[in-house]
């Protein structure tokens, strides 16, 4: 059954992370994206390796980095020129048959190409354009070029992560590019809709910085409300207690008591059922007010016994919990084995199938569809040109030869 955005075309411009993970989960949603490259080289996380996928001789294939792979899957790659006139060309005749320009150029780049927003609206009134870039189209930082952890440094999520009174840390994957993807394709959805009840397009404006500001959340809201700074609290919670890993007698595991009901039952199972009566500790906000002395009390507790009696006790007794799990027992836990958050699609280059994490998204009547592995530089080019242009395997042979694609 086809997608539920089969029918929708995009004509993705965008590099690195943010954009490619937006227009990956559009693609796995059956959305047609045709990825733009630079003749030759291609998208330049394609490099960013070792790991790299192996060829049919098993050896490293330099340009066809794992990092690539991760974002890039169900698209179709086409290479072109966007500095010769002959490729600003085939380019216009494309976003033509686009529902969707989906770039992260930097700001006022595009323009040079004939190729921004104000130079395609009338010609294309109905096209959805996407701008992602760090900083957005406006205001005194808007030329600057933003990347992932500049952004997680600038937009104050390094200053709230990693242990109390350590060195500023980053979130572990590029949560900032992800996010900023995620945010991107909820407006490109919602202007779709517009789109197509208005037969109007319009421009999206979107910045790594602002959505990095939007998903500080409660941390953000908590300093417009109060006035004071939040801090790092290494895996604890500043409005919650007892909330962070704790140590057990080999380990650690993660203890998120929300309510006070989950505190006593803790408490209970601990063997210390007084320990909720404890004046310092009968609410939540009494233990956040206590919470050195609260967690005291708790680590006395779980230090007595290894990570699993807790995780299986507390578990049946409906108090959260959980393991700190490095990667590799992520993905050999049950759970995430059960919800088949691994695939294995075909790829061209290793001629076999390659393992990529699934899409979370699971729709009763049209679910994700795995239709290729992230393409090669180009692979695509033929057919493309072809299936939307008319353009025979001589025109673009020709086309090949003058640098255009």
């Amino acid at each position: 059954m086809p997608g539920p955005l089969s029918g929708i075309r995009i004509f993705d411009m965008t590099r690195i992370l943010a954009g490619p993970t937006a227009t990956q989960i559009l693609a796995d949603l059956g959305a047609d994206v045709i990825k733009i490259e630079r003749p030759g080289t291609g998208d330049d996380v394609r490099a960013w390796g070792p790991p790299y996928l192996k060829d049919k001789g098993g050896r490293d294939q330099p340009r066809e980095s794992v990092y690539f792979n991760a974002a890039n899957r169900n698209k179709r790659s086409i290479t072109l020129n966007l500095a010769s006139p002959e490729g600003q060309a085939l380019a216009l005749k494309l976003i033509a048959r686009s529902d969707v320009l989906f770039e992260n150029y930097k700001t006022g780049d595009l323009a040079k190409y004939g190729l921004s927003y104000a130079q395609l609206k009338d010609r294309f009134p109905r096209l959805v354009y996407c701008s992602l870039t760090g900083f957005g189209q406006t205001g005194p930082y808007a030329e600057r070029a933003g990347f992932d952890l500049v952004v997680q440094g600038m937009g104050g999520i390094m200053s709230i992560t990693g242990p109390d009174g350590g060195e500023p840390a980053k979130v572990g994957v590029g949560i900032a590019d992800v996010m900023t993807g995620m945010y991107s394709n909820i407006a490109i959805l919602a202007a779709l809709r517009h789109r197509d009840a208005t037969g109007r397009g319009q421009h999206i404006d979107m910045a790594l910085l602002d959505c990095q500001v939007a998903w500080l959340i409660n941390e953000g809201m908590n300093y417009l409300h109060t006035g004071r700074i939040p801090k790092a609290w290494g895996t604890a919670h500043a409005t919650i207690v007892p909330y962070r890993a704790y140590p057990t007698s080999d380990g650690h595991f993660i203890l998120a008591v929300g309510n006070d009901r989950q505190f006593r039952a803790f408490c209970t199972f601990a063997g210390e059922p007084a320990l909720a009566d404890d004046p310092r500790f009968l609410t939540n906000a009494l233990r956040v007010a206590n919470r050195a002395d609260c967690d005291a009390a708790v680590t006395a507790l779980t230090a007595r016994h290894p990570s699993d009696y807790w995780i299986e006790g507390l578990s049946k007794r409906s108090v959260p919990c959980g393991p700190v799990n490095t990667i590799d027992k992520v993905f050999a836990n049950p759970q995430v084995k059960a919800r088949n958050m691994v695939v294995e699609i075909p790829h061209t280059a290793s001629g076999k199938p390659e393992r990529y994490i699934a899409s979370p998204i699971k729709l009763s009547e049209t679910p994700v569809e795995y239709r290729r592995g992230a393409p090669m530089v180009g692979e695509h080019t033929e057919e493309v040109l072809g299936e939307l242009l008319g353009m025979g395997q001589d025109a673009v042979a020709k086309l090949r030869e003058q640098g255009v694609v």
